[in-house]
């Protein structure tokens, strides 16, 4: 197994990227091919990790950069790291690709170079939240503002085949985010999504709000990009403010301090929950390959993280089992179940 990853993606490239690919093939004893500017990248990993016969370089000259916009940054760039790497993809090269860059540009490389699995209308960013009980997937995160009923079904199909093979859950329970739990609330988008959800095979449970989220009574929530986006950064807002005003806190006097330091390894796992480079990236489910999208502030921890990840859906058969479940239970035409 070989994964691709752009090594100009983070906000701070090469170093997280180089970082982050030294500790993977420790854990992983796979090879993983840096894409980037080879002139910037080769000096860093051979004082970093010489000799490292499982780390690989495509030399990419060009960058796409957070404030680019996709399509003109494609014409402009068109040997950008991130176009390079999908397209080793494509070639065989590699087996699935990560970024922590541009998210449009991630998905407008992806589309232009891998396409759509055959039955999907639009590909969802996914993301995994922490919740009393596990986790839970929530997409789309960001990669579609303006939805259709018929593509938020396609997202909780693709969330649930998700579930099933990442999370080994034999029969997800698929919610509807909404401002209310009875049938009835939401605006047309979720009405008429929960119209298509209900008929589905899916075992859907209806609309929750956000505590039921956070309280572990789903383990798929869908809803439209511009939605799981404000709900993405929000809740990593919160988090952070939560963590750093405990931190700053429990500092304030010797007294404090010693009931944090007996407090240590409870502290310890609150952070793991809430700190996003657990997780380290979100897949674009409905791509033709297996593609990763980290956050742009992602470190070296963060890009591990999203490596074996990558790592964990190549060896579950992931985008087999998307293509098969798509094809039996999506009709292509209308984007319904048959």
């Amino acid at each position: 197994m070989t994964i691709i990853l752009d090594a100009m993606g983070s906000d701070k490239y090469p170093d997280p990227e180089i970082l982050g690919a030294i500790e993977a093939v420790k854990v992983l004893d796979e090879p993983i091919i840096l894409v980037g500017n080879e002139e910037i990248i080769r000096p860093k990993l051979e004082q970093l990790s010489p000799g490292n016969s499982l780390i690989s370089i495509v030399h990419a000259p060009e960058v796409v950069e957070m404030w680019d916009k996709p399509v003109e940054s494609a014409r402009s760039k068109p040997n950008n790291s991130m176009a390079i790497g999908v397209q080793l993809v494509k070639e065989g090269q590699g087996d699935a690709f990560v970024t922590a860059g541009n998210t449009g540009g991630a998905m407008f490389n992806a589309l232009r170079v891998l396409g759509r699995i055959k039955g999907v209308q639009r590909p969802a960013l996914t993301a995994l939240f922490p919740t009393q009980k596990d986790k839970c997937i929530v997409l789309d995160i960001g990669a579609n503002a303006d939805c259709r009923p018929d593509f938020l079904l396609q997202f909780a199909i693709m969330g649930n085949i998700y579930a099933q093979h990442i999370l080994n859950i034999e029969k997800p329970r698929v919610g509807l985010l909404s401002n209310g739990e009875e049938a009835g609330k939401g605006n047309e988008l979720v009405k008429e999504t929960y119209k298509l959800l209900e008929k589905s095979s899916l075992n859907f449970i209806g609309n929750i709000e956000g505590k039921e989220l956070f309280g572990g009574e789903a383990d798929v929530v869908v809803t439209d990009g511009f939605t799981g986006n404000i709900l993405t950064k929000g809740s990593e807002a919160v988090a952070k403010l939560i963590t750093d005003t405990l931190k700053a806190e429990l500092m304030r006097s010797f007294s404090t301090k010693m009931g944090a330091l007996l407090a240590k390894p409870a502290f310890a796992k609150v952070k793991g929950l809430v700190d996003p480079s657990e997780v380290g990236a979100a897949p674009l489910l409905g791509i033709d390959g297996l593609v990763f999208v980290g956050h742009g502030r992602s470190d070296a921890h963060a890009i591990t993280s999203a490596l074996l990840l990558a790592n964990n859906a190549i060896k579950n058969n992931l985008l087999e089992h998307l293509r098969t479940d798509i094809a039996n239970n999506l009709s292509i035409r209308k984007g319904l179940f048959r």
